[in-house]
């Protein structure tokens, strides 16, 4: 039904009320409408079959607002909040060959890692006097798999004679997962709140548009003196976590206010509309790297892999790298890390029915509070800092 209150389902209990009750109406008030009599059985069919119609029709309802669209629904609605999905995307890198010397490796050469992550260069390189060359890589799966330590990759999957070995120097980036409803939609909501141009708010959802960053906050320094941050009179900063440094100063110059200056730590020289060189500046966010222990009080309905679900649903509110390795946003800078909220996460994990946390910046000194994050700063943990213990 659909009223001032909104849309109410009728469950299948509640069509089988009526349905029953309009039975005795029409066929008297003794017909035998039980789970056992012809009447009561097509009742009950129809019941059930109506009930999946209702739920169908309550879908469509909540389908047509982002709060609680899913899936391609959510998808159509994004744009109206001036924003769309990040998708998934592949890892790149950097790999150097070594072979005879002046030997052209050409593009599509297959390297990976020992645990069968592979990649491709996308170039044609030619080897140094030294039998040397450095090139770019993608990773032929999309996803956060793609990510891959320095020195990971050490495998010649299509073998040439004239290359011998390979290895990575540096770490491949950029892999990641489709990104999630609920991620979309409080991206959503930020880039609502920043709608527009030449406000802190417009030049924050600018930033947070490009899909490597994480966390971003912009101040202003509206006063006669220099704030406590560095920032001058008459100037932002941008304090950004994740992005390159031309996509992060091209997004503050694309929204920021004219005659206001971009202060930061970090500069850039970004053409603006007329072609001119302008100086950008923002300012890396400091991580606070935590570290926790979770102790737990579990039933029948833990599953096997609860504890790994408990540490995936603490790195999802607060930041960081879940078991997978997969990057969440979580917690944006100058947010404090709030003890009941992570608590609460845990909670939703099934078969849990206790929780303890205790945090650590240092991993040394634990405690059983909130910990609060400096306005440039952003606080961020990894799986493989959680520890998780079971009380018996």
């Amino acid at each position: 039904m659909l009223d001032s209150n909104g849309f109410k389902r009728k469950t299948y209990d509640d069509l089988l009320n009526d349905m029953s009750a309009k039975a005795k109406e029409l066929f008297g008030a003794d017909a035998n409408v039980s789970e056992r009599a012809f009447l009561g059985i097509l009742i009950r069919i129809m019941a059930w079959f109506l009930s999946l119609a209702w739920m169908a029709i309550e879908q469509v309802y909540h389908a047509g607002y982002r709060k609680s669209a899913e899936g391609t629904q959510l998808d159509k609605l994004l744009p109206l909040a001036g924003t769309t999905r990040n998708l998934a995307e592949y890892a790149y890198g950097q790999v150097t060959l070594t072979g005879t010397p002046n030997y052209t490796v050409e593009s599509g050469f297959s390297v990976g890692t020992e645990r069968d992550v592979n990649f491709e260069t996308i170039e044609n390189v030619t080897l140094d006097e030294n039998g040397q060359g450095t090139v770019e890589i993608v990773c032929t799966e999309i996803g956060i798999i793609g990510n891959v330590a320095a020195g990971a990759i050490n495998t010649i999957v299509n073998p040439d004679a004239n290359v011998t070995s390979v290895t990575n120097l540096t770490k491949t980036s950029g892999g990641r997962e489709k990104e999630t409803d609920q991620e979309a939609r409080e991206r959503a909501d930020i880039t609502v709140e920043g709608q527009g141009s030449g406000t802190t708010a417009s030049v924050r959802a600018e930033l947070l548009k490009i899909p490597t960053v994480r966390a971003a906050k912009v101040i202003e320094n509206y006063s006669d003196e220099t704030d406590q941050y560095g920032t001058p009179f008459r100037a932002i900063q941008a304090f950004v976590l994740g992005g390159s440094d031309e996509e992060v100063a091209q997004a503050i110059l694309n929204k920021k206010a004219g005659g206001i200056k971009p202060y930061g730590t970090t500069y850039i020289e970004i053409p603006d509309i007329s072609g001119e060189p302008q100086k950008v500046g923002f300012t890396r966010a400091n991580e606070v790297g935590l570290f926790a222990k979770v102790t737990l009080s579990t039933d029948s309905a833990f599953n096997t892999d609860g504890m790994e679900q408990v540490k995936n649903a603490l790195v999802k509110y607060i930041g960081g790298a879940d078991v997978s390795g997969q990057l969440y946003a979580g917690l944006n800078m100058n947010e404090k890390v709030v003890l009941a909220k992570g608590m609460a996460h845990v909670m939703g994990v099934s078969g849990v029915t206790d929780v303890e946390i205790r945090f650590s910046t240092d991993g040394q000194t634990f405690v059983e509070e909130n910990i609060n994050i400096g306005v440039n700063e952003v606080a961020q943990i990894n799986a493989s800092d959680i520890e998780v213990l079971i009380n018996v």
